[in-house]
């Protein structure tokens, strides 16, 4: 039994971490423990690394990050000459240790490191990859995931997470490397005295800071405004602060319980601020702030969610909600301060909101859809910089609360949407408004969009089965019809085909493959699958549009049902 063997070698070699050591003692004689942790090596994809914490070859330690390193320390020199590469790490649980030991492999394979002295965000290791002209970059984190989970985001030189084509070559260096024999290594403390490994100084986040500034709409307006802040104990507290103090708002409560860094997120297990929960702490302590906005970052500050004064309550916005909002109101004001490009771009990913088509059309911005993930909307800056268009690019967002105005990173911005925010909230509130009043405005102008999504959780080995089985099972039986409402046409993005149910006509799609599938219903509704690149999960999207929130809400949840029962659920 090959994971039995596996076991065997781990207990025998894996003895630097006495954690993983401990829990390879723990689970001895238990097949099914044995199972989960070694049925599979972890797969490094275009996000790279994410997975539980803990020992096995599926599991985030120090020998997978290390085989993983080594592999892409191997694309980096068969690719670059003299490359080097940007480090980063979240508030996680072993994040730093991650971090040195990738930055301990790259050192002694030749690349040159540079590592930020504590934790920062996610945009900020993107920003740093361009700007010290590295050819890649690691960010420990694993964003929004419980606190059992950690990851490993890689980067390429434009900023962006990796390409698939880039992803695949690294996957095949790591496949050559032994686990605990292939590794070049040097200790962290010999790399930063040779200067093989540099420690970031300020000026690069004061770099970055500058930059985020420079995208304010209408600077200084939100320094009467009164916010709750929470970093849900991540990256996002310092750099969040500073840029809201930069723009003159000084009227910032911290929620005190979630402000420092804390890996094992003790009042938000699910560190998501697309979650109610994630908001608790602030709520409590909005009664005695009376604050116009709360602002919740996750762990690595790359997404923000907010929930807004409305009466007697706060009331939650979506992310597709926050990104229309952002959008029109960039848009707007823009045009209205002569500050408008020609040919204006924004991009959207096909699963965010197609109310955005409706904004995008009234101040003729041209919107490109592309597929899910920030690489992509990042890709469609690189290629505008390639032309020197780069100004035509205004906006790009995605559903799951990611947001980037400006083109100095290529990766989603929670400092700089947090501005743009409170900016948001404080130009409406001058004009008597809410931000939710404002998105029922648009709603009443364009009609009701609603956007959910189910999440089928598949954890282990048998999780894994059934994910597959769910696509499988799709592909060889896909629905003709859902909630009484035929389906008009079926794309599938791994085939690059979409098909015309009623003529039998396909149509190529003009993306790069994925494992996604997409249904679109009478009446402009429309239902897309696809695994999470990042959990272990399924998502499933609906959209309907209504009269009203209840005839929205009373579709999506007819669609629901027919894919449960679809699904066997």
């Amino acid at each position: 039994m090959r994971e039995q063997e596996l076991y065997t070698l781990w207990k025998e070699k894996a003895v630097e971490d006495p954690d993983l050591a401990a829990e390879l003692q723990s689970i001895e004689g238990d097949e099914t423990a044995i199972t989960d942790r070694f049925y599979a090596d972890m797969e490094f994809g275009t996000a790279g690394l994410r997975g539980i914490i803990g020992a096995g070859t599926i599991r985030m330690n120090i020998y997978t990050v290390r085989r993983a390193t080594q592999g892409y320390a191997n694309y980096l020199n068969n690719n670059f000459d003299s490359p080097s590469v940007a480090i980063s790490f979240d508030s996680r649980i072993k994040s730093d240790l991650f971090a040195k030991e990738t930055a301990a492999i790259f050192a002694a394979n030749g690349i040159k490191v540079h590592i930020f002295p504590e934790l920062e965000p996610t945009p900020v290791l993107s920003f740093a990859v361009r700007y010290f002209k590295a050819k890649g970059g690691v960010m420990v984190t694993a964003s929004h995931n419980p606190a059992k989970y950690n990851g490993y985001k890689a980067y390429g030189p434009d900023g962006c997470q990796m390409t698939q084509d880039a992803a695949d070559e690294v996957t095949r260096e790591i496949e050559k490397v032994d686990l605990f024999d292939g590794i070049t290594k040097i200790p962290y403390e010999d790399g930063v005295q040779s200067g093989m490994i540099s420690v970031i100084g300020p000026e690069v986040l004061e770099a970055y800071l500058d930059e985020v500034q420079k995208q304010a709409v209408n600077p200084g307006i939100a320094k009467d405004l009164k916010v709750v802040y929470t970093p849900l104990n991540g990256t996002g507290n310092k750099p969040v602060r500073a840029i809201l103090k930069r723009c003159g708002l000084e009227n910032v409560t911290v929620v005190p319980e979630q402000e420092l860094p804390d890996g094992n997120f003790p009042t938000a297990p699910f560190p998501n601020p697309e979650i109610r929960q994630s908001f608790e702490c602030a709520l409590k302590l909005a009664p005695t702030v009376n604050p116009d906005i709360l602002l919740a970052t996750d762990p690595d500050c790359d997404r923000v969610g907010i929930a807004v004064h409305q009466g007697d309550e706060f009331i939650l916005m979506t992310g597709n909600e926050v990104g229309v909002m952002l959008l029109n109101y960039i848009c707007s004001q823009r045009i209205a301060k002569g500050n408008w490009p020609k040919n204006p771009i924004a991009v959207k990913t096909i699963v965010t909101s197609a109310l955005c088509f409706e904004i995008a059309a009234k101040y003729g911005v041209e919107l490109i859809e592309v597929l899910t993930g920030f690489k992509f909307i990042g890709e469609q800056i690189g290629l505008l910089e390639a032309k020197n268009e780069q100004e035509r690019y205004i906006f790009g967002f995605e559903e799951s609360y990611g947001y980037l105005a400006g083109t100095y990173v290529r990766d989603k911005d929670a400092v700089v949407a947090s501005m743009l925010i409170c900016e948001m909230a404080a130009f409406y509130k001058n004009q008597g408004k809410t931000l939710y009043e404002v998105m029922q405005e648009l709603y009443a102008e364009h009609g009701y969009y609603l956007n959910s999504v189910q999440n089928i959780v598949c954890e282990g080995a048998a999780g894994m089965a059934e994910l597959q089985s769910i696509m499988e099972g799709l592909r060889a039986n896909g629905p003709k019809d859902l909630a009484g409402r035929k389906v008009i046409s079926a794309a599938d993005y791994e085939l690059s085909e979409e098909t015309n149910l009623a003529t039998g006509e396909k149509k190529t799609i003009e993306l790069p493959k994925s494992n996604v599938l997409s249904y679109n219903l009478e009446g402009g509704a429309q239902v897309i699958v696809r695994p999470s690149g990042t959990e272990p999960k399924v998502k499933i999207y609906y959209t309907t549009k209504g009269k009203d929130r209840a005839d929205a809400q009373a579709q999506t949840e007819a669609l629901q049902a027919d894919i449960n029962r679809l699904l066997g659920r």
